[in-house]
C-alpha cells in the first residue's frame, strides 16, 4: 500500500477532477502490476495495473488507495474490471465519498465473492487525496497557501524589492509544489508588482498548472506575461460584477477564461471563488499571495495547508508584511495549524502546517 500511495502521488496536479489513485497488484509475493491515474484522469490506476499484470492478475491481490469506481462513465467501472480479471482479494485504503461510488465499488466486489479489506494507511491516503475529497464533500478544492518571507515575516523591503529573499533551493521547491497542484493562484497586486509567469520551470516538465488571478476590477496590465501567454497555458481570471465589459472582453480575447464572482467586504468573496473553481473541476490550488489575498483566505478559514519558506534575513518593521490585516481582537480568533514538517532547504527553512481539525 505504501508503494500504491507513492504511485498515486505521481498524478497530483495532473488528473483533476479525478482523484490521483495508485494501484499495485501482487501475486504469490511478486508485484505483477503497478499503475496510477493518468493525466486528464484516464486511464484509471486499476486499468493500468491490470494491463501490466495481464494473466498474472488472476488469483492476485490488488492494493488500491481509493475505493474502485462502480459507475459507467467514459470508461467501465474499475470494480468490474478487477472482478473480470480474476483478482482474488482487494485491499483499499479509503472509501470514495463520490455519490456515484460511495460504497458501491466495495459492494460490487463483495457481491462477486471477492474479499475486501479497508482502512490500510487510511490517514496517509486521506492526506494525499484531500483535494478530491474536499471538492466532493464541500464543493471547493484544497487550498495550499505559500508564504516566503524574511525571519521577521516580511515579503519585501519598504520599496517593494523582494527578489530574492529566499535562495535557489527554496525557489526550486516552489516549482515542484506548483507542479503538484491543478492551479496556481495570485491576487491582482502580485501581477502588477512582479509580472509573474506562474509556470513550472527548471524541472524538465511539460505539464503546467492553470494560472488563476483574482482581480475585482480587472485592473491588470494587458501587456503582462500572463496576458502574452494565455493561449499557451490556461489563465483564469476571477473578477467582480462591476468589472467593465470592455476589460472582460479584452482579456477573453487574449485567451483567458473569465469567471465572475460576488464581492464581500470590499473584495472578491474567497469562498465563492473557490466554489467556482471546484465547479470547474479543480481539486488542488496553490496560492502564492500576495498579502491581501492570503489574509482573506485565512480569515475565511479556507486554507487547508500552509507552506512557509523562511530566510535568515531581517527586513524590519518598514518592510512589507506577508499578510494584510486579519482584523483579530483576541488570540483565540486566530487561525491555527498543526506542524507537519520542518527542515532545512538550501540556506532557508521549510515548514509545512495543516489546518487543525
Amino acid at each position: 500500500m505504501q508503494l500504491a500511495l507513492s504511485l498515486g502521488r505521481r498524478g497530483l496536479g495532473r488528473c483533476a477532477p479525478n482523484p490521483a489513485v495508485g494501484c499495485v497488484i501482487v501475486n504469490d509475493g511478486r508485484i505483477v502490476g503497478r499503475g496510477w491515474t493518468q493525466p486528464g484522469g484516464r486511464p484509471h490506476a486499476e486499468t493500468i495495473a491490470l494491463a501490466q499484470a495481464g494473466k498474472a492478475a488472476r488469483g492476485a491481490t490488488a492494493y488500491v488507495t481509493l475505493e474502485p469506481c462502480a459507475h459507467h462513465g467514459q470508461t467501465p467501472p474499475c470494480a468490474g474490471a478487477l472482478i473480470d480479471a480474476g483478482i482474488a482479494r482487494v485491499v483499499v485504503a479509503l472509501g470514495d465519498p463520490d455519490p456515484r461510488v460511495n460504497g458501491g465499488g466495495l459492494k460490487m466486489l463483495r457481491d462477486a465473492g471477492v474479499p475486501v479489506e479497508t482502512g490500510l494507511c487510511a490517514a496517509e491516503a486521506r492526506a494525499d487525496l484531500q483535494g478530491f475529497l474536499s471538492r466532493v464533500t464541500t464543493g471547493r478544492p484544497l487550498v495550499t497557501l505559500k508564504l516566503a518571507s524574511s525571519f521577521d515575516g516580511r515579503i519585501a523591503t519598504a520599496s517593494g524589492e523582494s527578489q530574492w529573499i529566499t535562495g535557489p533551493a527554496a525557489r526550486r521547491h516552489v516549482h515542484a509544489m506548483r507542479a503538484g497542484h491543478d492551479a496556481v493562484m495570485v491576487g491582482a497586486g502580485t501581477v502588477r508588482a512582479d509580472d509573474p509567469s506562474l509556470t513550472v520551470r527548471g524541472l524538465g516538465m511539460a505539464h503546467q498548472p492553470i494560472r488563476v488571478v483574482l482581480s475585482r476590477h480587472l485592473d491588470l496590465p494587458l501587456n503582462s506575461q500572463l496576458a502574452q501567454t494565455a493561449r499557451d497555458h490556461p489563465v483564469w481570471i476571477c473578477h467582480g460584477p462591476r468589472a467593465t465589459p470592455e476589460l472582460v472582453s479584452a482579456w477573453a480575447g487574449l485567451g483567458a477564461e473569465m469567471i465572475e464572482a460576488p464581492e464581500a467586504a470590499g473584495a472578491l468573496d474567497p469562498v465563492a471563488v473557490l466554489n467556482a473553481l471546484g465547479a470547474r473541476g479543480l481539486t488542488r490550488v496553490y496560492c502564492e499571495g500576495g498579502g491581501a489575498l492570503a489574509a482573506s483566505l485565512l480569515a475565511a478559514r479556507v486554507v487547508d495547508e500552509l507552506v512557509g519558506y523562511t530566510a535568515g534575513v531581517a527586513l524590519g518593521a518598514e518592510g512589507r508584511p506577508s499578510l494584510a490585516a486579519l482584523g483579530l481582537s483576541r488570540l483565540a480568533e486566530a487561525p491555527r495549524f498543526d506542524l507537519v514538517e520542518t527542515r532545512a532547504i538550501g540556506g532557508d527553512v521549510l515548514h509545512r502546517w495543516r489546518a487543525c481539525d
